[in-house]
């Protein structure tokens, strides 16, 4: 117990120290942005690097609720496993491209026996009735298939690539927050600003008609540990080549 309340103020002491480097009252260029977070990033594990987006919408209402998926280009830091349900030469096809499990009435049975040994699904269309019989189950884990995220295709191919390569998804939560992790610490400042830069694009594209006002409101970069980096919105813009 001593020893786990020494690691716990130490702990305290480092996000202190780490804290003191970030100005609270500015909003930070991406260059900058990018350049502090390795020195305020303290912890000895490879952390998780997070891009978290405030919005002006208001996803109460489906018509500005933003979602979608892109593919970073130096992808997230971790090997998914991908299962797809296909039939015939679509299970044959996602077999090549890499995928991890692949079935159609099998693996859904399987999966309504409670494995969960996946981090993504990928469905052909012709599957989605049988898939139906397992949503309540896939949908609160978020690996239900959805067209809009690529995840329902015949391009099976394709998607599963993409999944490997490192598609992430983003979606508003209640409050019209986006969080996403865009890689690992370890990656460096210019991998990490590509990812955050190439995520931050296709958000603002995604900007819903019905959205009046301010969009991105507040932009946030931080690491598993360290304090939040707020950002500058038009510099984000600017550098994305948006404004």
């Amino acid at each position: 117990m001593a020893e786990k309340k020494k690691k716990l103020k130490n702990r305290g002491k480092k996000y202190s120290d780490a804290a003191t480097k970030v100005d609270p009252a500015k909003k930070y260029t991406v260059a900058e942005a990018f350049t502090l977070l390795p020195e305020v990033a303290f912890a000895k594990f490879d952390e998780t690097v997070d891009a978290a987006f405030s919005l002006g919408v208001d996803p109460k209402h489906a018509d500005q609720m933003v979602r979608g998926a892109v593919v970073l280009p130096h992808g997230i830091g971790k090997t998914l496993r991908i299962a797809v349900l296909a039939k015939g030469d679509k299970a044959k096809e996602a077999t090549a491209a890499g995928a991890d499990f692949v079935g159609a009435d099998d693996l859904i049975e399987k999966i309504a026996g409670g494995w969960f040994e996946f981090d993504k699904m990928i469905a052909t269309p012709d599957m989605m009735v049988a898939v139906s019989k397992i949503g309540k189950v896939l949908g609160p884990r978020g690996l239900m298939p959805n067209p809009k995220l690529g995840t329902v295709t015949f391009d099976v191919s394709k998607a599963v690539k993409e999944q490997k390569l490192g598609k992430v998804e983003y979606r508003t939560e209640k409050t019209g927050i986006i969080h996403v992790a865009i890689g690992k610490k370890s990656f460096g400042s210019d991998k990490l600003r590509d990812n955050f830069l190439a995520l931050a694009s296709v958000i603002v594209k995604a900007k819903p008609p019905t959205s009046k006002g301010t969009y991105l409101k507040n932009i946030t970069l931080s690491s598993t540990m360290s304090p939040g980096i707020a950002m500058d919105a038009q510099d984000v813009l600017a550098a994305a080549g948006l404004a």
